[in-house]
């Protein structure tokens, strides 16, 4: 190769390399930014897709607790209460992305509370009882499922709710078996007391008539599942206490649910007679409101945001990007499925009352196409979880990344660092733990930087 070539290619390769450490900072896994003055430190819960397991680091990355038996394949967050008491899903029944049962264990891992008779199914095994878990699951007195001064959940006692799934034929909505999404919710010792099925209420969603006929005709049947994920509805929670409530807004009781439907690009809250009475989506260009917005794109973890923490009571959303929405028909679209396609991500919090866009980041060479999260911490930072690449990171109200952290890529058939969502906690929550030292961490210069 003449010289001048070859000067090109190694140029070419010193800015991919640049280009990439920029994404992450500098090193390739653990904590790389640090500055305790500015983070709200504590523990990180993290819910790993490649390891069976629920995991716990400090600031500095260093893990300091791991339970195992928590396979996470199908998706969905681990969480922990105080006196460090974890939850989470567990077992498998492929190829359905679902989980078998939920399961509380106590520090030392002894079993506290599990369920699973939800619907008995067929497995490559035989016949078992199964929750049919998907994607999510929240307790009645931990509403968004992450902390809040001045609420500390039980470990025992409060109503569950779940997300399922429900297989079945709806000739009224598509040519194909729907896997339906199913929410119940299941008291302490595992009676199901209330349920609510999506496809019942498909005329409250905002549906157009092109949205209803490209629905109609199944796009994107699994076939290995034999059924057609119409909604795929990727988290569910509790509104929770909130200022709206208290000031009279009933749309916004505690005890109502808020949805997302990836699939179909909306948010919605679902009160306890089962009626969407408030709705975000799934067509953005209907107000002048909606467009400031923007096209929220195949989204996670919409949640509000619970009291004591700033923003509180405003809508937070993990907009991924990729590919969703029905109806748009364009030529990338023929069918009208997946109309909308961005290759960025954005966090969003937004007044649901006037509809306000109060705070967003959408920083450089930021994308998780799926999974993800956004955590409001008490400081006003937000912790995000950038799943698909195990990046998770801590980022002020202007944009400044005070915490960064890289999940490791573990060898092995499910070799993966992607993270379905991480938690900050504070360090009392896990007494048994004596409380780390925390070290600063600061990148060296991207002009220091060498590759080994």
């Amino acid at each position: 190769m003449p010289q001048r070539l070859q000067a090109c290619a190694a140029a070419i390769f010193l800015s991919a390399i640049a280009f990439t450490v920029a994404a992450q900072s500098v090193y390739p896994t653990g904590t790389t930014i640090y500055d305790p003055n500015r983070a709200w430190s504590g523990y990180t819960v993290l819910s790993p897709l490649g390891t069976q397991a629920a995991i716990v680091i400090d600031m500095n990355g260093s893990v300091v607790k791991q339970w195992e038996g928590y396979v996470n394949s199908a998706g969905g967050p681990v969480r922990i209460f105080p006196n460090g008491v974890v939850m989470g899903a567990n077992g498998t029944n492929p190829p359905r992305q679902e989980s078998l049962e939920l399961i509380q264990r106590d520090f030392e891992g002894r079993v506290l509370w599990r369920f699973d008779h939800n619907e008995q199914i067929q497995t490559r095994g035989g016949t078992v009882w199964s929750a049919r878990q998907h994607h999510d699951w929240q307790r009645e007195d931990f509403p968004a499922g992450y902390y809040s001064p001045g609420v500390r959940p039980a470990t025992e006692g409060s109503r569950t709710l779940i997300l399922t799934h429900k297989n079945h034929s709806r000739q009224n909505i598509a040519d194909a078996p729907l896997e339906d999404d199913r929410l119940i919710e299941v008291s302490s010792n595992g009676e199901i007391v209330w349920e609510w099925v999506a496809s019942d209420h498909i005329d409250e969603f905002g549906f157009s008539a092109a949205a209803r006929n490209a629905i109609k005709a199944a796009p994107g049947v699994n076939a290995a599942r034999g059924s057609f994920d119409w909604l795929h509805i990727n988290s569910a929670t509790y509104v929770g206490p909130n200022h709206w409530f208290d000031e009279g807004d009933r749309r916004f009781a505690p005890n109502n649910i808020i949805i997302s439907s990836r699939q179909a690009s909306f948010l919605a809250i679902v009160a306890r007679d089962g009626k969407i009475v408030w709705r975000l989506g799934p067509d953005f260009g209907e107000s002048s409101e909606l467009r400031a917005i923007r096209q929220i794109i195949g989204q996670h973890h919409a949640h509000i945001i619970p009291k004591g923490l700033p923003g509180a009571g405003n809508v937070m959303v993990f907009d991924n990007g990729g590919a969703s929405g029905y109806g748009f028909t364009n030529p990338t679209a023929l069918n009208g499925a997946n109309a909308f396609a961005r290759a960025s991500s954005r966090v969003l919090e937004i007044n649901p009352v006037t509809l306000e866009l109060v705070w967003s980041y959408a920083g450089p060479r930021f994308y998780g196409s799926n999974i993800s999260g956004a955590q409001r911490l008490p400081n006003g930072n937000t912790l995000v979880t950038e799943g698909p690449n195990g990046r998770l990171f801590e980022v002020t109200k202007e944009g400044q990344i005070v915490w960064e952290y890289i999940y490791p890529v573990f060898s092995g058939a499910n070799s993966s660092n992607s993270v379905y969502r991480g938690y900050r906690l504070p360090y009392d929550w896990i007494p048994q733990i004596e409380r780390p030292k925390e070290r600063a961490v600061v990148p060296p210069p991207l002009g220091n930087y060498r590759v080994p």
